[in-house]
């Protein structure tokens, strides 16, 4: 009897389960730039008719519109102490929330002359709206540059960045207060050398970005010179090309000049003469020959060392090979201490 009202539970439960459960997993998104929030935006109610005509009409209920908002300024930011004044609204739609005595402190221009508002601006139920040129991808860089932000948490691409610069520059905002080596841009900047050290110091070169080339040019030294087309030179300019050409020729000039004192001769014993000691001047002379042959301005300490610190090993005098090993020493140590940026 127990069994039989046990099925029964059963099949009333099961009734109710008309599908099999799906369950997805995927990968954690990207942090978007905007989100989608409802404002409600009322329709406009027409004329109430006249008493001898027909009962008039109720007016319709209020639409929901989902407008894309910043999910860094948007309404309730609290970036600053006073709310917002002014929308600026990307070429993608999305609505960034600013101050107008923020974007015109940093910018020489006004803004690119959209501020004071004037009758540019679009005052609607969600403020003064400025359309802006630049995607909301860029925007978001910019508007974290001028506010002192880091935005590196948007993962944005090097790109977006690039543009973002130039746009700064048509805002009248100044990139070398701005990308200076103390700012989140800059840091954000420098993360890309190993990745893209051409295009990073072709950009940084463009706006007379000096603190962000120095740095990213350290990447370029195993940079082949050859393959430099005449559109990147023409880009790169010449006050950053000649420094980037010195910088080559000058770490090449010094690694021969490091090669070419041999190891330092020591006392002659009744085993080592000077007659003897000879070997290892000519030794060291071939290889570090090999070496200022292709003496490239990336060559390791450890391509240096693998060429030369085998030559002890056909060494029998004891006084020799520590003589070797001493101006070994010294060449690293000198070679280290070469500069290794423009």
């Amino acid at each position: 009897m127990s069994t039989c009202m046990e099925n029964t539970d059963w099949d009333f439960l099961l009734q109710f389960v008309s599908e099999p459960l799906e369950m997805e997993f995927s990968d954690v998104p990207e942090r978007p730039v905007a989100e989608r929030t409802r404002s409600a935006v009322p329709v406009q109610v027409p004329t109430p008719p006249d008493s001898f005509t027909s009962s008039p009409v109720d007016p319709p209920a209020e639409e929901d519109t989902l407008v894309s908002v910043s999910t860094t300024f948007f309404p309730g930011a609290h970036i600053q102490s006073h709310p917002p004044d002014v929308v600026l609204l990307s070429s993608d739609s999305i609505f960034f929330y600013v101050h107008t005595r923020a974007l015109l402190r940093v910018s020489e221009n006004s803004f690119g002359g959209l501020l004071p508002l004037s009758s540019k601006a679009t005052t609607g139920q969600l403020g003064p709206v400025l359309a802006v040129p630049e995607s909301s991808t860029v925007l978001n860089i910019v508007l974290h540059a001028i506010y002192d932000m880091p935005c590196s948490h948007y993962s944005p691409s090097f790109e977006s960045l690039a543009t973002a610069l130039s746009a700064l520059t048509d805002y009248g905002v100044s990139l070398k207060r701005h990308v200076s080596s103390s700012s989140a841009l800059h840091s954000l900047l420098l993360s890309y050398a190993p990745l893209c050290p051409l295009e990073l110091y072709t950009l940084a070169a463009s706006h007379d970005l000096y603190d962000l080339a120095v740095p990213t040019s350290s990447h370029l030294l195993s940079f082949s010179l050859a393959s430099l087309t005449d559109e990147m030179a023409d880009r790169i300019g010449a006050i950053y090309l000649k420094r980037l050409f010195f910088l080559h020729f000058g770490r090449a000039d010094a690694l021969k000049r490091l090669l070419l004192p041999p190891p330092h001769p020591h006392a002659a014993t009744n085993d080592c003469d000077f007659t003897e000691q000879k070997r290892l001047t000519r030794a060291w002379a071939l290889a570090s020959a090999y070496l200022a042959w292709d003496a490239r301005p990336d060559l390791s300490t450890n391509a240096i060392e693998s060429a030369l610190a085998p030559l002890g090993d056909q060494l029998s005098c004891e006084h020799c090979r520590k003589a070797l090993r001493d101006r070994l020493k010294t060449l690293i140590i000198q070679w280290s201490a070469v500069k290794r940026t423009i």
